[in-house]
């Protein structure tokens, strides 16, 4: 009998043909992660029930009513039966977690107190907490308590020494090459991105802005990770993960939440095929990073950009960033380097072609700003 040979860590790892990828598993989330290989998973992002506990209809002062979150999905018992379930969902969650891979949970004040405790319970190493500054929140109608104008993201690895995935100059190049910070502003889920059946009536009660999927999914993941969310929902992460090569897996028992996600995610493109969208008319000054316009898909990686007098052209990257021959950075930084000048206003220095005629990307920024007032 011959020697045994060694057996490679890459004989180790799950086939991917095994693996349900770009695959909507219909089911509850720990019955199902229960049947996926342990260690397949390099990017997990959680949205479980809130937890609200709201005991009646909300209405506003006019009596008009809210529509809030009351479904049943989202009632527990008690406080003890929600414990858990988060922990029988994050013992999944781990399992099937590579060593290097990282777990985003995202919750209101709720239960993303309840939620950490559990995530640090279970082994897992809080890397940040992100805040979610909602750019247009839902007013406090009674005036009873402050504005609830933001939701908390638990970001961690499997371990203090885990070699995680994070992606620096991405997210340095996405905020205008200035350092990015655990707080985010971006709006709510709204416009045309909001699912709504046929009555009008939002699909789901919490869908996330793609937004804030795009900037996890930039930050801590590479293309041709597989994503996990087992609370998929109205399928936000799977568009976005498509949006940006991603495979994705994603959990869901409501059939309806499916039905809407499957059709949402047939629709969307990977970013080099997206269409661009028409230039506003209202105008508006706050401060906007770049790389906003290119999470929110109103410029799409790929697209060339070039000064007025068309001396230069440079490659919008999925960062935000733009590259021109060998040289790349910000919008402004790349504009003054290209001009051997000490600053440049990148908003107006670079132009975008439609119709035939160049326009100054700021049109579209003026576009992001309008639809933030709607």
């Amino acid at each position: 009998m011959g020697a045994l040979r060694p057996i490679r860590k890459a004989e180790l790892r799950p086939s991917l043909a095994l693996l349900p990828l770009d695959t909507i598993l219909t089911g509850d989330c720990v019955a199902e992660m229960a049947k996926l290989p342990d260690k397949c998973i390099d990017m997990i992002f959680a949205d479980p029930p809130y937890n609200l506990q709201l005991g009646g209809d909300l209405h506003r002062p006019e009596g008009g009513r809210v529509d809030a979150v009351m479904d049943h999905w989202d009632r527990f018992d008690s406080f003890d039966a929600y414990d858990r379930f988060t922990r029988a969902w994050l013992e999944q969650a781990r399992r099937i977690l590579k060593d290097d891979g990282t777990l985003w949970v995202i919750g209101s004040y709720h239960n993303i107190f309840r939620v950490g405790a559990a995530v640090q319970d279970a082994g897992f190493w809080i890397l940040n907490d992100i805040i979610w500054r909602k750019a247009n929140p839902m007013p406090n109608f009674k005036g009873t308590r402050f504005t609830n104008a933001h939701e908390t993201m638990i970001w961690c690895s499997k371990s203090e020494k885990a070699r995680y995935t994070f992606n620096y100059r991405a997210m340095k190049g996405l905020n205008d090459d200035v350092q990015m910070r655990s707080d985010w502003s971006l709006p709510i889920c709204g416009g045309s991105e909001r699912l709504k059946d046929d009555d009008g009536h939002k699909t789901h009660p919490t869908q996330k802005p793609e937004a804030l999927l795009y900037r996890v999914m930039l930050a801590a993941s590479k293309p041709g990770d597989i994503v996990l969310d087992p609370f998929f929902g109205t399928g936000t992460t799977g568009a976005v993960a498509r949006r940006l090569r991603r495979r994705w897996i994603g959990i869901d028992r409501e059939t309806k939440y499916v039905d809407a996600a499957r059709a949402r995610i047939a629709s969307t493109l990977p970013l080099d095929e997206s269409a661009m969208v028409g230039v506003p008319e209202k105008a508006a000054t706050p401060r906007v990073a770049f790389g906003l316009l290119v999470e929110s898909g109103l410029i799409t990686p790929g697209t060339v950009l070039t000064d007025a007098k068309r001396r230069w052209q440079a490659e919008v990257k999925a960062d935000g960033s733009l590259l021109c021959g060998t040289q790349g950075g910000s919008i402004h930084r790349l504009g003054s380097t290209l001009q051997n000048a000490p600053s440049c206003n990148g908003w107006t220095f670079w132009h975008i072609e439609q119709s035939g005629n160049l326009v100054p990307i700021d049109a579209l920024r003026q576009q992001h700003l309008a639809g933030l007032s709607l």
